[in-house]
C-alpha cells in the first residue's frame, strides 16, 4: 500500500470505488471490530457495540433500545368514564327518549366516591374512575339535571360498556410495545412513563473524536492565506444530532508526527474523523499517516463533491479522513459517518425525508459519480401552481404536479459552504446519469433531520 501511495500522490485517483462499495466495506469493518457478521448487505442493522446504560426516560430521547419493552400495567389501570356526564346501569335507560325520558335519582360523590344503584346515576368527568355498579355513561348533553328534585331526565338508551374505557383500553399489561434497536422519540417516553417505566435500558452512545487538520486553518480573524476552521464545528455538531458524544479537538498541522500523535490519541473512541488532508497532494498526508498506524480501506470514492475521502482501519477503529472543502466534508459526513454511528447502535440509518419538486434548471453531472446537488425550493407562481392549497399536503400540487420548484444553486464549488447553508436541500444524480434536465420531477433530500 505505502508503494501505491506515492503512485497515487503523483499520478491522483485513478479508479474510485463506488459510494455503495466504500459503505459496505466501511460497514463490515465495523461489524467485525465489534465481532458481528460483516459479510452481509450494505446498511443492515448489526451491533457492534455491546455497553449498555440504564438511563432516566428523561434523558433518553434519540437513544436506541437494548432490549425488547413489553407494557409493566394496563393503561388505564381502571374503568374510566369516556365522556363527561352521568354513570348509570344501562338498563335503567332501556326505552329512553326525549318524548319518554326516564327519572334516575342523583347520588352522593362523584366518580370512583360514588356508587350506582339500581334507579341511580352518579356525575362523572372524562378521566374518571367508573362508580361501583355503573356499566355505562350518559353524554351530560342527553340528561336534564332537576336539583330541585335531586333527579335528572335520561333522554337516550345506553348499551352497557357505552362510553366507558376498559382496563387495558390502550395498552394491556405484558404487552410487547418495542423491540431491541428502536430509536426511542418523545411519544415512546410517554408511552413507557404510562406504562409504568421511570427508566431504561440503552445501547451504549457511540464516541466520536473529530480532528481538523491543515496548516492554514485559524480560528481568530485570517490573515491572507489563512481559513477560518469551520468543518470541525460542523460536523461535530452532525455527529451529536445523529446520536454521538463527540471531543472536537484543536487544529493539527499537517504534519506526519503530529497528525500520527492526534488519531492515536482519539483510538479510545468508537470512530475517529478528520478534516482536511485526506486527498493526493503533497499536503494531503492523512492517507499514509492511516496506511502506516493501521489499513487503508478506501480512498477516492465516486461522489461528487467529495470524492478525495480515505476510509481507514486502526487498531479496530474506524477512521474517516473527510475532505477539507466544507460542502464535501459535509456530503462525505452525511453519506459515511451517519450510517457509521447507526450500524455501531445496532440501528439502520433511516432514508433522508424527501420534498417532491420539478427542476427549474439542468444538473450536470459526472458519469460515474453520484452528484449530490444543492438546491433552493421555491412555490410555484404560475397559473397551475395559484389553486387553492391542500391542507394534507401544505401545498398546492396535484398527484403529477410538484407544489415546488428546486432551483440549484448557482454557487456549486465544493468550497462555498453558503451554497450548503443556505440550501433547502439536495437532488442526488445517479451514477449512471449524465445530469437531469430542467423540468423533472426530482425528490429533493432534506439531509439534517433525523438519524
Amino acid at each position: 500500500m505505502k508503494g501505491a501511495d506515492s503512485e497515487r500522490t503523483e499520478s491522483g485517483f485513478k479508479v474510485r470505488t463506488s459510494v455503495d462499495e466504500a459503505r459496505r466495506t466501511l460497514r463490515e469493518a465495523i461489524l467485525a471490530g465489534g465481532g458481528g457478521d460483516g459479510d452481509v448487505e450494505d446498511d443492515r442493522a448489526g451491533s457492534p457495540l455491546t455497553g449498555t446504560e440504564r438511563i432516566d426516560l428523561e434523558r433518553a430521547d434519540g437513544r436506541v433500545l437494548a432490549s425488547p419493552v413489553a407494557s409493566a400495567r394496563n393503561v388505564p389501570h381502571y374503568r374510566r368514564a369516556a365522556m363527561d356526564g352521568y354513570a348509570v346501569q344501562a338498563s335503567d335507560t332501556f326505552g329512553a327518549s326525549e318524548r319518554s325520558p326516564e327519572v334516575l335519582r342523583i347520588t352522593e360523590g362523584i366518580g370512583g366516591d360514588a356508587s350506582v344503584d339500581p334507579g341511580t346515576a352518579a356525575r362523572v368527568h372524562t378521566g374518571s374512575a367508573l362508580p361501583d355498579g355503573a356499566d355505562a355513561v350518559v353524554k351530560i348533553e342527553r340528561v336534564t339535571e332537576l336539583p330541585s328534585a335531586g333527579e335528572l331526565e335520561v333522554d337516550d338508551a345506553v348499551a352497557e360498556g357505552e362510553n366507558v374505557a376498559p382496563i387495558g383500553e390502550d395498552v394491556e399489561e405484558d404487552q410487547h410495545l418495542y423491540d431491541e434497536g428502536h430509536r426511542l422519540r418523545p411519544s415512546d417516553l410517554g408511552l413507557l412513563r404510562s406504562t409504568g417505566y421511570a427508566s431504561v435500558s440503552v445501547a451504549a452512545q457511540p464516541t466520536v473524536g473529530v480532528v481538523p487538520t491543515g496548516e492554514e486553518l485559524v480560528t481568530n480573524d485570517p490573515e491572507p492565506g489563512e481559513v477560518i476552521e469551520t468543518n470541525g464545528l460542523t460536523v461535530s455538531r452532525l455527529a451529536e444530532r445523529w446520536g454521538a458524544r463527540v471531543t472536537c479537538r484543536d487544529v493539527v498541522t499537517d504534519d506526519p508526527d503530529s497528525l500520527r500523535v492526534a488519531i492515536q490519541r482519539d483510538l479510545t473512541t468508537d470512530v475517529v474523523v478528520t478534516t482536511g488532508g485526506s486527498s493526493v497532494g503533497k499536503r494531503d498526508l492523512l492517507p499514509e499517516v492511516i496506511d502506516e498506524l493501521g489499513e487503508v480501506l478506501v480512498h477516492g470514492v465516486g461522489l461528487k463533491p467529495g470524492h478525495p475521502i480515505c476510509l481507514g482501519l486502526v487498531e479496530e477503529t474506524p477512521v474517516l479522513a473527510l475532505p477539507g472543502y466544507p460542502v464535501a466534508c459535509i456530503v462525505n459526513a452525511v453519506q459515511f459517518l451517519r450510517p457509521a454511528l447507526a450500524w455501531l447502535e445496532g440501528t439502520t440509518p433511516k432514508p433522508h425525508p424527501t420534498t417532491r419538486a420539478t427542476l427549474e434548471r439542468k444538473i450536470p453531472s459526472e458519469p460515474g459519480s453520484r452528484t449530490f446537488a444543492r438546491v433552493q425550493l421555491q412555490e410555484r407562481n404560475d397559473e397551475r401552481g395559484a389553486r387553492e392549497p391542500d391542507d394534507k399536503r401544505g401545498a398546492t400540487e396535484t398527484d403529477d404536479e410538484p407544489a415546488v420548484t428546486a432551483v440549484p444553486t448557482r454557487a456549486s464549488g465544493s468550497g462555498i459552504l453558503s451554497s450548503v447553508a443556505l440550501a433547502d436541500g439536495w437532488v442526488v444524480v445517479d451514477e449512471g446519469r449524465e445530469g437531469i434536465p430542467a423540468g423533472e420531477t426530482v425528490a429533493v433530500r432534506n439531509w439534517e433531520p433525523g438519524r
